[in-house]
């Protein structure tokens, strides 16, 4: 089950793709890259890198495209019992592929606050959820092993998950502003032959979508 989840090929996009957050690729270039490509910067100033980040703020299912590096939260509950061994399995994969990055979506979905729990679904979330932490608090930050997680409901997470010695490092992704949403336009139409009278400025919402839509109404009338 853990094989499936695994991600071996770099995904074609690049930092170049993405419009406007400038701050948040810087961040998760000193907690995530550049720990695993030059460990020896944070050996000479003397400190150690974080274990992985949390990203928040906008709504990443909508984001990210399905079975793309996540870790499918439904495999982790498929059978009671299985979640704990899941994680063990993952961190021990993650370890044997190293240098490696554990991406888990939606992290809300097993890591909320912890609550008195009743039916059997509940304790296994929990189950689950006291194993990642065991799991997090394990490994060495110095190693060839960074996490990721990614949630648009922080406030419902469990305060031990973003302890110190665990997930330590917090990403917001607020929503585009006028000179992000410019940019986006920009990476979007760069390759489309846009007539004269095309004013992107009028443009701020639903990017993607224009950009396709219009690119098919181009087709359809040759």
């Amino acid at each position: 089950m853990v094989s499936v989840m695994k991600v071996e090929k770099a995904p074609l996009e690049s930092y170049a793709d993405m419009g406007g957050l400038d701050a948040q690729i810087q961040e998760i270039k000193e907690a995530v890259e550049l720990p695993l490509t030059h460990p020896e910067l944070y050996e000479d100033i003397g400190i150690r890198p974080p274990k992985g980040v949390i990203l928040y703020g906008l709504n990443w299912e909508d984001l990210t495209s399905k079975g793309c590096g996540k870790l499918n939260i439904s495999g982790f509950l498929k059978y009671l019992g299985d979640g704990p061994k899941l994680v063990r399995e993952l961190f021990r994969v993650a370890d044997d592929l190293s240098p490696s990055v554990v991406f888990i979506n939606e992290i809300d979905a097993v890591g909320t606050k912890r609550y008195d729990a009743h039916s059997g679904v509940d304790r296994e979330i929990q189950r689950t959820m006291l194993e990642l932490l065991n799991q997090l608090y394990g490994f060495d930050s110095r190693g060839n092993v960074k996490v990721i997680l990614a949630t648009n409901r922080i406030e419902s997470l469990d305060p031990a998950l973003l302890r110190r010695g665990r997930i330590e490092r917090k990403i917001e992704f607020p929503l585009p502003d006028i000179k992000t949403r410019r940019r986006i336009f920009q990476i979007h139409t760069a390759r489309m032959t846009l007539a004269d009278d095309v004013n992107l400025e009028e443009f701020v919402a639903h990017i993607k979508a224009i950009c396709t839509e219009t690119g098919l109404l181009a087709l359809r009338e040759h």
